[in-house]
């Protein structure tokens, strides 16, 4: 009987172009009017935090995704960061992440003097899981006048942070009711998810606030940069405010009244960004067409599945990734070798924050399922282009 890595690699095959070296797993797309636009940038000298296309892209990005403000800022962990801050996440407090996720979430955490606790995920969604969120909270939590408090650790819990993986949208609606209930704020990770939608709705529009990615590698490109989302016209000026290193308006004066940050999106990659947006939907729907296709041909292989969205989202398939329906380390690293040896970019998913050196004494539920997860996903290659 022929391996399971061979027949992976045959279903890989069967889908991706042949006449290509090597296939990486996702690369930017700029057939649009990324040329013009940035040269217009440069024919006017307006290359920095100030111009047009910055002003054209919130504007944009607003109009897709419904969220009545954006704000947009240098990359999707700054968008994080201040997202964070704006839900007045404190030194010493606690926020609830996923431990399957990309470190800049932890990362961002830290940059408030925050501590995460650690999340165990769904394998519906790969996101958090709500059922195993209430009853965490349940065990470790207890409401006061002042907020919501780990009994274990002594520390607030602020806030939760859902991600939205490799663009599949969480469950959300659900962990919505559990902030409300115990009095923390949610604020939504949805860096990979531009172009995904939750029962209709855009990802990033359930939470206080959003974070999204523009990294050379999502499913639009700035380059680098990211963007707030909010529907709270308050915090949308805060936010502005804040990521433009909280200077106060005037002609020639340097007033900042508070600390700020240099975090607002340069006019030269908004340009990008524009272009970008304006092939969103085409970039979308090849994508989704390569995920049908990539279904068809792993239902073909057994011992593997190929990960679908769940039946209340609409996701934007960012990264593809197949599940195995076992584990087993030494057939895991075979199928990441032949894939890759024979010019197909493969990789696991990230290492479980809970298991870096920095961040190995966070608390953290039983994380059952991320464990079982991260040593079955690989993902494959995903490119609109293909």
């Amino acid at each position: 009987m022929e391996s399971l890595s061979r027949q992976i690699l045959k279903a890989l095959q069967s889908v991706l172009p042949k006449d290509t070296s090597f296939i990486t797993l996702h690369e930017p797309c700029m057939k649009g009017n990324e040329w013009d636009y940035v040269k217009e940038c440069l024919d006017t000298g307006w290359i920095s935090s100030a111009g047009k296309f910055v002003d054209q892209f919130e504007s944009m990005l607003s109009q897709y995704t419904g969220a009545k403000f954006a704000i947009a800022v240098v990359n999707g962990t700054a968008a994080l960061h201040m997202c964070l801050l704006l839900a007045d996440v404190q030194s010493g407090d606690e926020v609830i992440i996923p431990a399957l996720t990309f470190v800049a979430t932890a990362n961002a955490v830290s940059y408030c003097g925050a501590i995460p606790n650690f999340s165990d995920s769904d394998e519906r969604t790969l996101g958090i899981c709500p059922h195993k969120l209430r009853n965490y909270l349940k065990e470790i939590a207890i409401k006061k006048q002042n907020g919501c408090f780990n009994k274990q650790s002594g520390r607030r819990i602020r806030a939760i942070v859902p991600v939205h993986i490799f663009g599949h949208p969480v469950d959300i609606d659900p962990i919505k009711e559990i902030c409300d209930e115990y009095a923390i704020v949610l604020i939504e990770d949805a860096a990979e998810s531009l172009g995904s939608f939750y029962k209709g709705r855009h990802t990033g529009n359930t939470g206080l606030v959003s974070a999204i990615s523009f990294n050379g590698n999502k499913t639009i490109s700035t380059g680098g940069g990211g963007a707030i989302l909010t529907n709270d016209e308050h915090l949308a000026k805060r936010a502005k405010h804040l990521t433009t290193t909280a200077k106060l308006p005037h002609k020639w004066e340097y007033n900042h009244d508070q600390i700020g940050y240099n975090y607002r999106l340069p006019n030269l990659n908004a340009a990008l960004g524009v272009a970008q947006l304006e092939q969103l939907p085409g970039f979308l729907e090849s994508k989704r067409n390569l995920a049908n296709r990539f279904e068809n041909a792993f239902n073909q292989v057994d011992g593997v599945r190929f990960f679908k969205e769940p039946d209340f989202a609409r996701s934007n398939y960012w990264l593809n990734c197949i599940l195995l329906k076992q584990q087993d380390k030494e057939q895991f690293n075979a199928i990441l070798e032949l894939c890759n040896n024979n010019g197909f970019m493969t990789r696991p998913a990230w290492t479980l924050l809970n298991e870096l050196p920095m961040y190995k004494s966070c608390s953290q539920m039983h994380l059952t399922n991320a464990k079982s997860i991260v040593k079955r996903l690989i993902n494959i290659p995903s490119s609109a282009y293909l």
